[in-house]
């Protein structure tokens, strides 16, 4: 596409959308100008206005008819306004459309028909909370990716924040702009700093409201006090900031972080619907056992429950001889992310000092049972060493007179 500046009335045909040959000027801030509209459209009735919008904002986002433009909260004023929308839902309330001079602004994508959508709306609306709670800056504004009008005031219930009035050429117009490609998603907008660019509905499900204010430096932020977390070897800070009785017996009973200060832990990731991990938790058992026999090996394990409810959680540690995570704690969620769990069972090795020692205790315990611990490196090597010897000792061939051919 050719970009010209200003409105040269003199050319109509100047410049050409490719699809619909829609004329498109740009003003000398490297907008595209009210008046550059009107003239596109007189010039190129074919071009529908829904389609000269989407191009402005395609613009706007750094596309090829303006690569310098910002994402913006104005382009989303701009959208609004060239559909005739001047107003917010807040509830049964109309409230002005944004301003553009808000601190913070996001576009929340979503629908009713969606599980992971229904997931996601209650983590979000306690961030946001949070977040307004503590005097935070914040603006979030549903669009609807519902089928109908129905489907949308039933999702809005309870959401408490503004939204856009359900229209499905809109929301289509919107979502394109954005590049939505599934729901639910949570785009932060521009609005003097550089916000995430990218969906931020991880960083919300991770972190919550401390995500805030959703921008990249923030997120290397928060996995850089992961990493610390994960190798720092303070288990208070690990666990929650030692908060008392942190970890529950199935049994009944409880225990805190500074009970775990110079002992060996696996902490276990696992869950009761989950066949290998009910076959690797026998396993573990058997090793901690005997371990724990011997007076002068301190080993714990603390499981970290990926249970669906808490009926899973109680049937998981019923027969756990080790604490746990409480099911109600985010602790649980917070371990998970930090030790960036991909799959169940899922076994971590600290040391006594507290650092992680190996990652696939799973693999350990079930090759070594109890005669692994504690897991180090050294060790394993130690156990590989004395097999190898074990193995060179044996005779290379044993002759047995039963397998003598007679002829």
């Amino acid at each position: 596409m050719k970009v010209i500046w200003g409105v040269d009335r003199t050319n109509p045909k100047t410049i050409k959308f490719a699809e619909a040959g829609a004329t498109v000027i740009l003003n000398g801030n490297n907008r595209i100008s009210s008046n550059a509209l009107k003239e596109g459209c007189r010039t190129s009735p074919a071009i529908s206005r829904k389609l000269i919008i989407g191009l402005l904002l395609q613009g706007a986002m750094g596309g090829v008819a303006c690569e310098s433009a910002e994402f913006g909260t104005q382009n989303f004023k701009t959208i609004m306004e060239q559909e005739g929308i001047h107003h917010l839902l807040s509830g049964e309330q109309k409230v002005p459309l944004p301003s553009g001079k808000e601190k913070t602004i996001c576009l929340l994508f979503s629908a009713n028909w969606s599980r992971p959508c229904k997931a996601f709306i209650p983590q979000l609306v306690q961030a946001y909370s949070t977040l307004k709670e503590t005097g935070q800056e914040l603006k979030v504004i549903f669009v609807s990716f519902d089928h109908d009008e129905n489907g949308f005031k039933e999702h809005i219930k309870g959401m408490p924040w503004l939204a856009v009035p359900f229209d499905v050429i809109l929301q289509k117009t919107i979502g394109n702009v954005y590049k939505v490609n599934q729901v639910p998603s949570f785009i932060p907008l521009d609005a003097g700093t550089k916000l995430l660019a990218k969906d931020a509905v991880g960083l919300i499900k991770d972190y919550g409201a401390d995500a805030f204010p959703f921008t990249k430096r923030r997120q290397e932020e928060l996995k850089a006090l992961d990493e610390a977390k994960r190798e720092g070897g303070n288990l208070n800070e690990l666990f929650a900031n030692g908060i008392e009785d942190s970890f529950v017996y199935g049994k009944g009973g409880k225990i805190c972080a500074s009970d775990l200060v110079g002992k060996t832990i696996g902490l276990y990731f696992g869950a009761h619907w989950c066949p290998p991990c009910r076959d690797f938790t026998s396993q573990l058992i058997e090793a901690y056992n005997d371990i724990t026999t011997d007076k002068d090996q301190e080993f714990e394990v603390i499981f970290i429950s990926t249970n669906r409810d808490f009926k899973e959680f109680e049937l998981s540690i019923s027969k756990m001889p080790w604490p746990a995570i409480p099911f109600n704690s985010k602790t649980r969620q917070d371990l998970s992310r930090i030790f960036e769990v991909k799959w169940i069972p899922s076994l971590f090795i600290l040391g006594p000092n507290g650092k992680t020692v190996i990652t696939n205790g799973r693999e350990l315990v079930s090759s070594y049972g109890a005669r692994g611990f504690p897991f180090t490196e050294a060790k394993i090597l130690e156990i590989e060493t004395s097999l190898m010897k074990e193995k060179d000792g044996l005779p290379q061939q044993v002759k047995d007179i039963r397998h003598e051919h007679i002829f």
